[in-house]
């Protein structure tokens, strides 16, 4: 009998509001970096916009100034409510994100004035060494 009612009182595991893990530095990983996220976010119940296009912006930056042949870059997603906090961390501390605006004609540079338009607020933390983090904070939906 205790046995039943411990059964008909157990909950399933709450998901962790932490979704982490290393993908290597090519298009390849920058575009499973997308999806497994927009997978994390569904999982969560969460809308998937605008996280997505801010993911696959700042994986795309790691894996193309961030990318130290042989090393990963590591995509975080933490979950707060309905907030919600992309990470993308690479080996390249010493290059800093640049948000200077493109020349008119150039076909490149535009990633961060993207991820500053769709985030609440984003920034950089150094370390640790030799690593750098850009992360990115928005409410999905």
């Amino acid at each position: 009998m205790n046995q039943k009612i411990a059964a008909d009182t157990a909950q399933p595991p709450a998901p962790s509001p932490v979704f982490s893990l290393l993908l290597s530095s090519t298009r390849r990983g920058a575009r499973l970096a997308r999806l497994l996220a927009e997978a994390q976010l569904r999982q969560w119940g969460l809308p998937t916009d605008p996280a997505t296009h801010l993911v696959a912006e700042l994986a795309a930056n790691a894996v193309t100034h961030g990318r130290v042949p042989g090393r990963d870059f590591r995509l975080t997603l933490r979950r707060d409510g309905d907030r919600l906090r992309i990470e993308v961390t690479d080996p390249r501390g010493e290059r800093l994100p640049d948000v200077r605006r493109p020349a008119v004609d150039a076909e490149s540079g535009r990633g961060l004035l993207l991820v500053d338009a769709l985030a609440d607020r984003w920034g950089v933390i150094e370390g640790p060494f030799p690593c750098k983090t850009v992360w990115a904070e928005c409410v999905p939906g």
